[in-house]
Formats: structure tokens, C-alpha cells, sequence
């Protein structure tokens, strides 16, 4: 037994270097008590270069939300709803959750992406990107958010020309309401999203060294899964259809960009843009299931962007500010929330007698300033609007949006290169008509007001 217990040990001395090589000692991260780890390899220091068929990067963020609502938004109250729809003590449907405060807190906007550098193809740069969040399904426990599909496309850039194809951001409007709570002000006049798949082709003509025209066609589909899928389609009209995608959404915009005025700060402040105007336009079809008859899908609008304060070389946001607007018009563009339903009934049509139906037409504005006093503290307002442009045409819808609009004001500080901490106040109100039944004219309103605060880990 002894010489067997020698033979171990010697063996266990003989391989000491080697265990020593293939376990690296450890290494805090002790910037301050009690940082730090007690088991390191789990999380502590385990860092280790990455690599790819190509050259990739990894990057992301960790965000945690807190709100308080002066009104119960509901599962994913951290956020405002993509609806527009703020619950009303007036409304008997929504009178019980207009009664409830709510304070909630969410980790579901954190994200993730992998960014990757691709070889040449017929002289253009190839590139790809795929980014995720945990907003898969609200109704999950705290642990089970599920992981979602954000971005998934490729690139190929010439040097005036790009094609992208894979899931980006909606094409119809460029402008993103600069809101900590990511929905970017989509119902009140910024309908930025979803991210949906498509194929776009991006053309820049350089006028002068300064000047520049830019023009992008995309060819997109709201309906991401399945065949003739329901692409937002509700019920919120008398008789209300089932709609599904017969036609793919076609895109254009047409952009004037000037460097002459300097840049200033967009959103988030992570990038800094140029003096920017842009026209925009979107158009298909949709079809109803019962009787097969088309619906027009359109909108136009335009956009712009100013450098009110310009940075002194283009990076330093230390006394910059901007200045960004939008407009549109759009009919049956509920996907996005461009309008707040997709068709209506005709005035005087019953369930029993309807067989044609208007797609539903909003009109749209907003603006917002961007203002950094100094490079890490960065100060926003907005304010942003979306109206039914004919009430007339709803006579026959119960409870239907007359607008909808959003007031909010932020405050950002960038504690260092990771870490971000935020504020912010936002007032969500939506008018109602016909409150209760349909052709009563009667009017009210539904109003939120919500405290946020935000901390970021960027990595």
C-alpha cells in the first residue's frame, strides 16, 4: 500500500507543471471590495479571443428598467405599447387597469450581437450581423424570457453602393424617437419598426465633397411566418376582417445629406450625423379572407435631421445639439403602427350586408432635440402625435383611436466606456371616439404618466 501511495504521489508531482499550464492561476478583478470573485473561471476572469471562419466581434449590452405607470400597462408595462393604446376609466374594457398603478422592473431589452468582417466579392467588403433580445414571450416567468430574432442580414459594400438582405428595420420611416423605453415612439409619429426581411439596395451620388443624394429601394414582408400570415390585422372595427399578405411591401427613400453644417448627435448619442432631409414612401396590398377583395397598403412622408450645435471634430459631443422631425401620412399600416387599425367598415354597413371595406388612413408628426452640455451627459426631449385623418370614417368603429400622443424628456450620464445611467419622463395620452359603442360621437381619454430609470453595461 505504501509503495502504491509513492507511486501516486510521485505521478501526482510529475504532472504538477502540467497542470499548471492547462489551469491558469487565478486572476481578480479587484478594482473594489467585494469584487472580488471567490470562484474564479465561473465569473471571474474568463476571457479568451474568439474566432470565426472570419473576423467576427462580439458586443451587446445589459440593460435593467425600472418604471412606474400611473396606469397598469400589463405584462410589459416597462416599455409604453406598441398599440398606442393607453387604458381610459371611461372605457369599460379597459377601466380596471386605468384604476392600477404599476412599478415593474425587466433585464428583457438587454442584448446581444456577433458582427462579422466577410471576404471581398466582386470587389465589395462583406459583412454580417445577428442581434438578440429576450423579448420572445411576455407571458414567461422571470427566468424563461425567451431569446428574439432583432437583426439577421448580410452586406456587400461597393463604395457608393450597398445590398443588404436579412431582417432589419422597417423601411417606411427612418426617424427613432429618442426614448429609454425602445419603443422609439413608433405609435406617435416614429413607426420604426418591426424588423422584418427584405432586400435593399442603397445608391449614393456624391455631388461635391460635401453634398451628397442618397437613394434606397427595398422589397420587404411584414408576414414573417408562414404563408398569407395575418399581418397586424385586429379587430377593432364593426365586422372587422381577417387579413393576409398577398403582396410583398414595396420601399423607396430619397435623402439630401450635407456635411456644410457640421455634425451633432443622433439617437442614443451613439452616432453623429450630418444636416440630413429625406423623403419617404411605401406601398402594397393586402387582401381579406372572406371575400378575397384587395386592400391598398400605402404611406408617404418626409424626415429631417439639423445640427442645431455642430461638434467641434465630428466625435466630441461637448456642447452639441440636434434637431430631428417627421411627418407622414399612411393608410392600412397597422404592422407597424403607422396607423392605429388596419381597415374599417363603410358607414351604414352592418355585419350582415358589408362586402367592401377602406383601409384605415392616419396622418402623423414629431420632433425631438438632442442636446449634450457636456461629452458624457446627454439631455433629450420630444414630443410626437398620431390622428385618425378622417374621423367620419370610423362612425362605425367602437372605441377607436382619434390620436394618440407622447411628451417625454431624458437624461443620460456616461459613468465610463460600460456604464450608462438614465432618467426619464413620459406623458402617454390617446383620445377615443365613439367611447362605449359605435356612432355615438362620444369622446375620452386614456392617460399615462411613467418615471423610468435605466442602468446600461455596454460590452
Amino acid at each position: 500500500m505504501k509503495k502504491s501511495l509513492g507511486l501516486i504521489g510521485a505521478a501526482l508531482l510529475m504532472a504538477a507543471p502540467v497542470f499548471a499550464e492547462e489551469v491558469p492561476q487565478a486572476q481578480f478583478n479587484c478594482d473594489y471590495q467585494p469584487s472580488c470573485e471567490v470562484a474564479p473561471g465561473i465569473y471571474g476572469k474568463m476571457s479568451s479571443p474568439v474566432q470565426s471562419k472570419f473576423k467576427m466581434s462580439i458586443g451587446g449590452y445589459v440593460k435593467l428598467d425600472y418604471a412606474y405607470n400611473s396606469e397598469n400597462l400589463g405584462s410589459s408595462g416597462v416599455i409604453s405599447p406598441s398599440s398606442g393604446a393607453m387604458p381610459s376609466k371611461a372605457l369599460t374594457a379597459s377601466s380596471a387597469a386605468a384604476n392600477q398603478y404599476q412599478s415593474i422592473l425587466s433585464l428583457r431589452q438587454s442584448r446581444l450581437w456577433f458582427k462579422v468582417d466577410g471576404p471581398t466579392l466582386l470587389g465589395a467588403k462583406t459583412g454580417s450581423l445577428i442581434e438578440t433580445d429576450f423579448y420572445g414571450d411576455n407571458s414567461a416567468a422571470t427566468e424563461s424570457p425567451q431569446m428574439r430574432l432583432r437583426l439577421a442580414y448580410g452586406t456587400m459594400d461597393w463604395a457608393n453602393t450597398q445590398v443588404l438582405f436579412g431582417q432589419a428595420y422597417d423601411m417606411f420611416a427612418p426617424m427613432l424617437a429618442n426614448t429609454q423605453d425602445f419603443r422609439s415612439g413608433a405609435p406617435y409619429g416614429a413607426p420604426n419598426s418591426p424588423r422584418i426581411p427584405q432586400v435593399r439596395l442603397t445608391e449614393k451620388l456624391n455631388i461635391t465633397k460635401d453634398d451628397q443624394v442618397k437613394f434606397v429601394l427595398a422589397v420587404q414582408d411584414p408576414a414573417q411566418v408562414g404563408n398569407n400570415s395575418p399581418a397586424g390585422s385586429t379587430d377593432q372595427t364593426t365586422a372587422a376582417p381577417a387579413l393576409y399578405t398577398s403582396n410583398l411591401n414595396y420601399d423607396a427613400q430619397l435623402s439630401y445629406v450635407s456635411k456644410h453644417l457640421g455634425y451633432a448627435p443622433g439617437y442614443f448619442g451613439m452616432s453623429m450625423n450630418p444636416l440630413t432631409f429625406t423623403l419617404f414612401g411605401q406601398y402594397s396590398k393586402d387582401r381579406v379572407i372572406s371575400n378575397n377583395q384587395n386592400i391598398d397598403s400605402w404611406g408617404y412622408g418626409a424626415y429631417a435631421f439639423v445640427p442645431v450645435l455642430k461638434s467641434s471634430n465630428g466625435m466630441d459631443r461637448t456642447m452639441t445639439m440636434s434637431l430631428e422631425g417627421q411627418t407622414y401620412m399612411a393608410a392600412n399600416m397597422n404592422y407597424n403602427a403607422a396607423t392605429s387599425a388596419t381597415v374599417i367598415a363603410p358607414v351604414g354597413a352592418t355585419a350582415e350586408t358589408i362586402d367592401a371595406f377602406k383601409p384605415a388612413k392616419n396622418w402623423a408628426a414629431t420632433a425631438q432635440v438632442i442636446f449634450y452640455p457636456t461629452q458624457s451627459l446627454g439631455l433629450s426631449a420630444g414630443w410626437g402625435a398620431r390622428y385618425a385623418f378622417d374621423k367620419n370614417e370610423f362612425a362605425n368603429t367602437a372605441n377607436y383611436q382619434r390620436y394618440t400622443q407622447q411628451i417625454f424628456a431624458n437624461a443620460s450620464f456616461d459613468l465610463n466606456a460600460a456604464v450608462r445611467v438614465a432618467a426619464e419622463y413620459q406623458n402617454m395620452k390617446t383620445g377615443y371616439g365613439n367611447a362605449n359603442g359605435a356612432n355615438n360621437q362620444v369622446e375620452r381619454t386614456g392617460d399615462d404618466n411613467t418615471v423610468r430609470l435605466c442602468a446600461y453595461y455596454f460590452f
